[in-house]
Protein backbone atom coordinates (compact mmCIF):
# COMPACT_ATOMS: atom_id res chain seq x y z
CA UNK A 1 0.00 0.00 0.00
CA UNK A 2 1.47 3.43 -1.05
CA UNK A 3 1.09 5.52 2.16
CA UNK A 4 -0.68 8.64 1.88
CA UNK A 5 1.57 12.21 1.25
CA UNK A 6 -0.42 14.64 1.82
CA UNK A 7 -1.02 14.56 5.93
CA UNK A 8 1.56 17.78 6.47
CA UNK A 9 -1.15 20.80 7.24
CA UNK A 10 -1.31 23.03 4.62
CA UNK A 11 -0.56 27.14 5.48
CA UNK A 12 0.13 30.12 4.05
CA UNK A 13 3.90 30.80 3.33
CA UNK A 14 5.23 33.70 5.32
CA UNK A 15 6.29 36.62 3.70
CA UNK A 16 10.28 37.08 3.65
CA UNK A 17 10.92 40.59 3.69
CA UNK A 18 14.82 40.67 4.27
CA UNK A 19 17.58 39.59 6.76
CA UNK A 20 18.88 41.21 9.54
CA UNK A 21 22.30 40.81 8.39
CA UNK A 22 24.02 42.74 11.37
CA UNK A 23 22.44 39.56 13.83
CA UNK A 24 23.13 37.03 10.79
CA UNK A 25 19.38 36.09 11.29
CA UNK A 26 16.34 35.71 8.61
CA UNK A 27 13.60 37.83 10.31
CA UNK A 28 11.46 35.08 8.70
CA UNK A 29 13.03 32.76 11.35
CA UNK A 30 11.93 35.24 14.66
CA UNK A 31 7.97 35.08 12.84
CA UNK A 32 6.79 32.39 14.79
CA UNK A 33 8.19 29.28 12.85
CA UNK A 34 9.13 28.23 14.88
CA UNK A 35 -8.60 29.47 24.69
CA UNK A 36 -23.46 23.38 33.74
CA UNK A 37 -20.72 25.34 35.31
CA UNK A 38 -17.42 26.25 33.68
CA UNK A 39 -14.51 24.64 33.46
CA UNK A 40 -11.48 26.74 35.14
CA UNK A 41 -8.45 25.67 32.91
CA UNK A 42 -5.55 28.48 32.91
CA UNK A 43 -3.65 26.46 30.63
CA UNK A 44 -3.68 23.94 27.81
CA UNK A 45 -1.40 21.30 26.68
CA UNK A 46 -2.36 19.46 23.15
CA UNK A 47 -0.86 16.30 21.48
CA UNK A 48 -1.67 16.57 18.14
CA UNK A 49 -0.97 13.40 16.85
CA UNK A 50 -0.44 13.39 12.96
CA UNK A 51 -1.88 11.48 10.02
CA UNK A 52 -5.34 9.67 11.83
CA UNK A 53 -4.30 7.79 14.98
CA UNK A 54 -6.51 4.66 15.41
CA UNK A 55 -9.07 4.75 17.90
CA UNK A 56 -9.86 1.08 17.85
CA UNK A 57 -6.07 0.78 18.64
CA UNK A 58 -6.37 2.92 21.58
CA UNK A 59 -9.11 4.38 23.34
CA UNK A 60 -11.56 2.16 21.94
CA UNK A 61 -11.03 -1.58 21.87
CA UNK A 62 -13.42 -4.05 20.26
CA UNK A 63 -12.80 -7.32 21.70
CA UNK A 64 -13.71 -10.51 19.64
CA UNK A 65 -14.95 -8.45 16.99
CA UNK A 66 -13.32 -9.21 13.84
CA UNK A 67 -12.34 -5.31 13.66
CA UNK A 68 -10.03 -6.31 17.17
CA UNK A 69 -6.63 -6.10 15.83
CA UNK A 70 -3.50 -7.84 17.18
CA UNK A 71 -4.22 -6.08 20.95
CA UNK A 72 -6.17 -6.91 23.79
CA UNK A 73 -7.54 -4.54 25.79
CA UNK A 74 -6.56 -3.91 29.50
CA UNK A 75 -8.18 -3.00 32.71
CA UNK A 76 -7.93 1.04 34.12
CA UNK A 77 -7.85 2.54 37.42
CA UNK A 78 -11.34 3.40 36.45
CA UNK A 79 -14.37 -0.04 36.55
CA UNK A 80 -15.59 -0.72 33.30
CA UNK A 81 -13.09 1.57 31.14
CA UNK A 82 -10.88 -0.59 29.34
CA UNK A 83 -7.98 0.94 26.33
CA UNK A 84 -5.69 -0.76 24.22
CA UNK A 85 -2.73 -3.30 26.32
CA UNK A 86 -0.39 -0.76 24.60
CA UNK A 87 -1.05 2.27 26.96
CA UNK A 88 -0.29 0.34 30.13
CA UNK A 89 0.87 3.29 32.30
CA UNK A 90 -2.12 5.72 31.00
CA UNK A 91 -4.40 3.16 32.16
CA UNK A 92 -3.24 4.00 35.74
CA UNK A 93 -4.24 7.16 35.41
CA UNK A 94 -7.43 6.52 33.98
CA UNK A 95 -8.94 8.03 37.32
CA UNK A 96 -7.63 11.45 35.90
CA UNK A 97 -8.77 10.93 32.79
CA UNK A 98 -11.69 11.18 30.40
CA UNK A 99 -12.69 9.54 26.87
CA UNK A 100 -14.51 10.96 24.15
CA UNK A 101 -15.14 8.24 22.43
CA UNK A 102 -18.16 9.27 19.56
CA UNK A 103 -16.25 12.01 17.38
CA UNK A 104 -18.32 12.14 14.31
CA UNK A 105 -15.81 13.78 11.44
CA UNK A 106 -17.13 15.11 8.11
CA UNK A 107 -13.56 15.09 6.57
CA UNK A 108 -11.16 11.98 5.56
CA UNK A 109 -8.88 13.61 3.56
CA UNK A 110 -5.70 15.09 5.76
CA UNK A 111 -5.34 18.33 5.37
CA UNK A 112 -8.91 19.45 5.51
CA UNK A 113 -9.64 17.35 8.77
CA UNK A 114 -6.44 18.46 10.06
CA UNK A 115 -7.80 22.19 9.46
CA UNK A 116 -11.06 21.56 11.12
CA UNK A 117 -10.40 19.58 13.53
CA UNK A 118 -7.54 22.50 15.04
CA UNK A 119 -9.47 25.37 14.10
CA UNK A 120 -13.35 24.14 14.21
CA UNK A 121 -14.00 25.53 11.01
CA UNK A 122 -14.42 24.13 7.61
CA UNK A 123 -11.77 24.84 5.11
CA UNK A 124 -12.21 28.05 3.11
CA UNK A 125 -10.62 29.37 0.06
CA UNK A 126 -11.15 33.05 1.41
CA UNK A 127 -10.12 33.13 4.78
CA UNK A 128 -7.58 31.72 7.14
CA UNK A 129 -9.06 30.85 10.79
CA UNK A 130 -7.14 30.75 13.93
CA UNK A 131 -5.95 27.07 15.53
CA UNK A 132 -6.35 26.70 19.00
CA UNK A 133 -3.65 27.55 20.27
CA UNK A 134 -3.92 31.01 18.66
CA UNK A 135 -7.22 31.35 20.02
CA UNK A 136 -6.63 30.84 23.67
CA UNK A 137 -3.90 33.31 23.46
CA UNK A 138 -5.97 35.80 22.07
CA UNK A 139 -8.74 35.81 24.48
CA UNK A 140 -6.39 34.93 27.95
CA UNK A 141 -4.04 37.26 29.17
CA UNK A 142 -0.18 36.11 29.28
CA UNK A 143 1.44 34.84 31.97
CA UNK A 144 5.28 35.99 32.54
CA UNK A 145 8.00 36.58 30.40
CA UNK A 146 7.47 33.44 28.19
CA UNK A 147 5.63 33.34 24.83
CA UNK A 148 2.06 32.55 25.61
CA UNK A 149 1.77 29.73 22.62
CA UNK A 150 5.00 27.12 22.33
CA UNK A 151 4.64 24.87 19.60
CA UNK A 152 6.90 21.61 20.20
CA UNK A 153 8.30 18.74 17.35
CA UNK A 154 6.11 20.60 14.49
CA UNK A 155 4.20 23.60 13.22
CA UNK A 156 0.67 24.17 14.43
CA UNK A 157 -1.68 25.89 12.86
CA UNK A 158 -1.75 29.55 12.44
CA UNK A 159 -3.24 32.49 13.81
CA UNK A 160 -5.22 33.94 10.79
CA UNK A 161 -6.65 36.56 11.03
CA UNK A 162 -5.99 37.06 15.00
CA UNK A 163 -2.13 38.10 14.23
CA UNK A 164 1.24 38.06 14.98
CA UNK A 165 0.80 38.06 18.60
CA UNK A 166 -0.84 34.93 18.41
CA UNK A 167 1.22 32.83 16.55
CA UNK A 168 3.63 29.89 18.19
CA UNK A 169 6.94 29.97 19.08
CA UNK A 170 8.02 26.95 17.49
CA UNK A 171 10.64 24.46 19.39
CA UNK A 172 12.17 21.75 17.41
CA UNK A 173 13.68 19.67 19.22
CA UNK A 174 12.95 19.66 22.89
CA UNK A 175 15.50 20.73 25.03
CA UNK A 176 18.13 21.82 22.21
CA UNK A 177 19.09 25.78 22.64
CA UNK A 178 17.71 28.62 19.79
CA UNK A 179 20.45 29.46 18.11
CA UNK A 180 18.67 32.45 17.45
CA UNK A 181 18.18 33.71 20.99
CA UNK A 182 21.47 34.44 21.56
CA UNK A 183 24.24 36.73 19.85
CA UNK A 184 26.56 35.04 17.47
CA UNK A 185 30.39 34.46 18.44
CA UNK A 186 32.42 37.05 18.82
CA UNK A 187 29.45 39.68 19.22
CA UNK A 188 29.12 40.61 23.05
CA UNK A 189 25.55 41.07 24.33
CA UNK A 190 26.60 44.96 24.48
CA UNK A 191 27.41 45.10 20.51
CA UNK A 192 24.63 42.97 19.83
CA UNK A 193 22.02 45.21 21.80
CA UNK A 194 22.99 48.25 19.65
CA UNK A 195 22.09 46.08 16.80
CA UNK A 196 19.18 44.90 17.68
CA UNK A 197 18.21 49.42 18.92
CA UNK A 198 19.51 50.12 15.23
CA UNK A 199 17.09 47.43 13.42
CA UNK A 200 14.61 48.27 15.78
CA UNK A 201 14.56 51.99 14.59
CA UNK A 202 14.90 50.67 10.60
CA UNK A 203 11.68 48.47 10.98
CA UNK A 204 9.88 51.47 13.06
CA UNK A 205 10.45 53.54 10.11
CA UNK A 206 9.82 51.13 7.12
CA UNK A 207 6.76 50.21 8.81
CA UNK A 208 5.63 53.32 9.50
CA UNK A 209 6.07 54.68 6.09
CA UNK A 210 4.56 51.80 4.25
CA UNK A 211 2.38 50.23 6.84
CA UNK A 212 2.58 46.67 5.71
CA UNK A 213 1.01 44.23 7.80
CA UNK A 214 3.93 42.10 7.42
CA UNK A 215 6.04 44.65 8.47
CA UNK A 216 4.24 45.09 11.74
CA UNK A 217 4.50 41.72 12.46
CA UNK A 218 7.79 40.96 11.86
CA UNK A 219 8.77 44.51 14.28
CA UNK A 220 6.44 42.45 16.76
CA UNK A 221 8.44 39.42 16.37
CA UNK A 222 11.43 41.12 16.94
CA UNK A 223 10.35 42.51 19.92
CA UNK A 224 9.21 39.31 21.16
CA UNK A 225 12.23 37.76 20.18
CA UNK A 226 14.74 40.34 22.31
CA UNK A 227 12.25 40.32 25.54
CA UNK A 228 12.90 36.29 25.80
CA UNK A 229 16.27 36.64 24.97
CA UNK A 230 16.39 39.20 28.21
CA UNK A 231 14.11 35.87 30.51
CA UNK A 232 15.39 34.27 33.13
CA UNK A 233 12.26 32.57 32.68
CA UNK A 234 14.33 31.13 29.56
CA UNK A 235 15.70 28.31 31.38
CA UNK A 236 12.20 26.74 31.44
CA UNK A 237 13.49 25.22 28.36
CA UNK A 238 16.54 23.58 29.88
CA UNK A 239 15.14 20.18 30.52
CA UNK A 240 18.19 18.30 31.15
CA UNK A 241 18.33 20.61 34.50
CA UNK A 242 15.76 17.48 35.24
CA UNK A 243 16.82 14.84 37.27
CA UNK A 244 17.90 11.72 35.02
CA UNK A 245 15.36 9.46 36.87
CA UNK A 246 12.56 11.94 35.71
CA UNK A 247 13.64 11.72 31.99
CA UNK A 248 13.51 8.12 32.09
CA UNK A 249 9.87 8.05 33.67
CA UNK A 250 8.95 10.54 30.64
CA UNK A 251 11.07 8.88 28.15
CA UNK A 252 14.62 9.69 26.86
CA UNK A 253 12.75 10.15 23.51
CA UNK A 254 11.80 13.35 21.31
CA UNK A 255 8.32 12.54 22.57
CA UNK A 256 8.98 12.01 26.46
CA UNK A 257 11.33 15.16 26.45
CA UNK A 258 8.95 17.04 24.83
CA UNK A 259 6.07 16.16 27.52
CA UNK A 260 8.25 16.80 30.11
CA UNK A 261 9.16 20.31 28.91
CA UNK A 262 5.47 20.54 27.96
CA UNK A 263 4.84 20.47 31.76
CA UNK A 264 8.03 23.00 32.75
CA UNK A 265 6.37 25.23 30.46
CA UNK A 266 2.93 25.18 31.98
CA UNK A 267 4.80 25.65 35.08
CA UNK A 268 6.38 28.50 33.81
CA UNK A 269 2.70 30.35 33.13
CA UNK A 270 2.45 28.84 29.20
CA UNK A 271 -1.45 29.24 28.08
CA UNK A 272 -0.78 26.85 25.66
CA UNK A 273 1.95 24.34 24.84
CA UNK A 274 1.04 21.69 21.58
CA UNK A 275 3.68 18.52 21.58
CA UNK A 276 3.33 17.24 17.56
CA UNK A 277 3.74 13.82 16.80
CA UNK A 278 3.27 12.45 13.21
CA UNK A 279 3.61 9.20 11.65
CA UNK A 280 -0.22 7.66 12.53
CA UNK A 281 -0.93 7.39 8.49
CA UNK A 282 -0.55 3.59 8.79
CA UNK A 283 -2.37 1.83 5.46
CA UNK A 284 0.52 -1.08 6.49
CA UNK A 285 1.23 -2.81 8.87
CA UNK A 286 -0.20 -0.95 11.75
CA UNK A 287 0.09 -3.23 14.73
CA UNK A 288 4.22 -2.61 14.89
CA UNK A 289 3.35 1.06 14.46
CA UNK A 290 1.26 1.37 16.67
CA UNK A 291 3.52 -0.16 19.03
CA UNK A 292 6.31 1.80 18.36
CA UNK A 293 4.09 5.03 18.70
CA UNK A 294 2.89 3.95 22.16
CA UNK A 295 6.71 2.95 23.48
CA UNK A 296 7.34 6.87 23.26
CA UNK A 297 4.00 8.17 23.59
CA UNK A 298 2.59 5.97 27.00
CA UNK A 299 5.03 6.98 29.65
CA UNK A 300 5.31 10.65 28.34
CA UNK A 301 1.54 11.07 28.86
CA UNK A 302 0.84 9.41 31.85
CA UNK A 303 3.61 10.91 33.66
CA UNK A 304 2.64 14.41 32.59
CA UNK A 305 -0.65 13.68 33.80
CA UNK A 306 0.93 12.32 37.06
CA UNK A 307 3.11 15.29 37.86
CA UNK A 308 0.40 17.97 36.90
CA UNK A 309 -2.06 16.24 39.57
CA UNK A 310 1.03 16.20 42.12
CA UNK A 311 2.42 19.68 41.73
CA UNK A 312 -1.50 20.84 41.73
CA UNK A 313 -1.47 22.38 38.30
CA UNK A 314 -3.95 19.40 36.43
CA UNK A 315 -7.26 21.54 37.84
CA UNK A 316 -5.83 24.47 35.75
CA UNK A 317 -4.50 22.42 33.08
CA UNK A 318 -6.39 20.54 30.50
CA UNK A 319 -4.51 17.86 28.30
CA UNK A 320 -5.76 16.78 24.80
CA UNK A 321 -4.79 13.98 22.84
CA UNK A 322 -6.32 14.03 19.30
CA UNK A 323 -5.76 13.38 15.81
CA UNK A 324 -7.62 14.42 12.58
CA UNK A 325 -9.52 11.03 12.03
CA UNK A 326 -9.35 7.66 13.27
CA UNK A 327 -9.14 4.38 11.11
CA UNK A 328 -10.81 2.09 9.48
CA UNK A 329 -12.55 -0.96 11.41
CA UNK A 330 -11.61 -3.22 8.37
CA UNK A 331 -8.14 -4.08 8.73
CA UNK A 332 -6.98 -4.19 5.17
CA UNK A 333 -4.62 -6.91 2.86
CA UNK A 334 -2.01 -5.00 3.60
CA UNK A 335 -2.37 -5.31 7.72
CA UNK A 336 -3.27 -1.36 8.05
CA UNK A 337 -5.84 0.20 8.06
CA UNK A 338 -7.50 3.25 6.06
CA UNK A 339 -8.65 6.85 6.64
CA UNK A 340 -12.05 6.48 8.74
CA UNK A 341 -13.44 9.76 9.81
CA UNK A 342 -17.07 8.99 11.17
CA UNK A 343 -16.28 7.88 14.20
CA UNK A 344 -13.33 8.23 16.15
CA UNK A 345 -12.01 9.19 19.63
CA UNK A 346 -9.70 11.60 22.02
CA UNK A 347 -8.44 11.80 25.73
CA UNK A 348 -8.59 14.69 28.14
CA UNK A 349 -7.80 15.01 31.57
CA UNK A 350 -7.52 17.83 33.91
CA UNK A 351 -9.12 21.54 33.19
CA UNK A 352 -12.14 21.09 35.38
CA UNK A 353 -12.78 17.76 33.61
CA UNK A 354 -14.45 14.79 35.33
CA UNK A 355 -11.66 11.97 35.60
CA UNK A 356 -12.49 8.58 35.07
CA UNK A 357 -15.31 9.85 32.59
CA UNK A 358 -17.09 8.14 28.94
CA UNK A 359 -18.67 10.36 26.62
CA UNK A 360 -20.45 8.57 24.26
CA UNK A 361 -20.30 5.36 23.00
CA UNK A 362 -19.18 4.16 19.01
CA UNK A 363 -21.44 0.52 17.57
CA UNK A 364 -20.12 -2.61 17.98
CA UNK A 365 -17.02 -2.74 15.35
CA UNK A 366 -16.20 0.93 15.95
CA UNK A 367 -17.62 2.43 12.50
CA UNK A 368 -20.46 4.75 13.73
CA UNK A 369 -21.50 6.68 16.90
CA UNK A 370 -23.77 4.93 18.87
CA UNK A 371 -24.50 7.09 21.56
CA UNK A 372 -23.78 11.09 22.05
CA UNK A 373 -22.27 12.23 18.55
CA UNK A 374 -19.90 14.49 19.05
CA UNK A 375 -19.64 17.11 16.27
CA UNK A 376 -15.71 18.53 15.71
CA UNK A 377 -16.84 21.98 16.41
CA UNK A 378 -18.22 20.64 19.78
CA UNK A 379 -14.74 20.24 20.60
CA UNK A 380 -13.91 23.76 20.14
CA UNK A 381 -16.76 25.02 22.41
CA UNK A 382 -15.37 23.14 25.10
CA UNK A 383 -12.11 23.76 24.59
CA UNK A 384 -13.65 27.67 25.50
CA UNK A 385 -15.97 25.95 28.43
CA UNK A 386 -13.22 25.10 30.27
CA UNK A 387 -11.01 28.37 29.71
CA UNK A 388 -14.08 30.64 30.51
CA UNK A 389 -13.69 32.38 26.99
CA UNK A 390 -16.87 33.40 25.54
CA UNK A 391 -18.53 31.31 22.87
CA UNK A 392 -20.65 33.92 20.95
CA UNK A 393 -17.80 36.38 20.82
CA UNK A 394 -17.10 37.88 17.84
CA UNK A 395 -13.78 39.27 16.52
CA UNK A 396 -13.54 41.92 13.37
CA UNK A 397 -11.06 40.85 11.00
CA UNK A 398 -7.80 42.96 9.48
CA UNK A 399 -10.78 43.45 6.30
CA UNK A 400 -13.20 44.58 8.75
CA UNK A 401 -15.22 40.97 8.41
CA UNK A 402 -16.67 39.61 11.76
CA UNK A 403 -15.78 36.37 12.88
CA UNK A 404 -17.07 34.13 15.53
CA UNK A 405 -14.44 32.33 17.85
CA UNK A 406 -16.48 29.09 17.52
CA UNK A 407 -19.28 28.03 14.79
CA UNK A 408 -23.13 28.93 16.37
CA UNK A 409 -24.30 25.26 15.92
CA UNK A 410 -21.05 24.08 18.57
CA UNK A 411 -22.17 23.53 21.60
CA UNK A 412 -19.55 22.43 24.67
CA UNK A 413 -20.08 18.71 25.93
CA UNK A 414 -21.00 20.09 29.91
CA UNK A 415 -21.02 16.68 30.84
CA UNK A 416 -17.33 16.67 30.99
CA UNK A 417 -17.04 19.36 33.91
CA UNK A 418 -17.72 18.67 37.61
Amino acid sequence: MKPCNDYQFTRRKMLKMFSASMLGMPISRLMAQAVPGKGHAEHVILFWNSGGMSHLDTWDPKPGRKVQGEFNPIKTTVPGIEISEIFPQVAKQMHHAALIRSIAGTNGDHGRAQYELQTGFPQSPNILHPGMGSLVVHEREPLGDLPAFVSISGQPARAGYLGQRCEAYFVGLPGEKDPYLAFPEGISHERGMRRLQVLERMNAELSGNLGATELKASEQALKDAVALMESPALKAFEIDEEKPETIERYGNTEFGRGALLARRLVEKGVRFVQVNRGGFDNHGNIFPAMRAHAAAMDSGIASLISDLKANGLLEKTLVIVLSEFGRTPRINEGAGRDHWARCFSCLVAGGGTKGGTLIGASDEDGMEPAERPVKVHDLHATLCHALGIDLSKEVITPQGRPMRLVLKEAQPITELFV
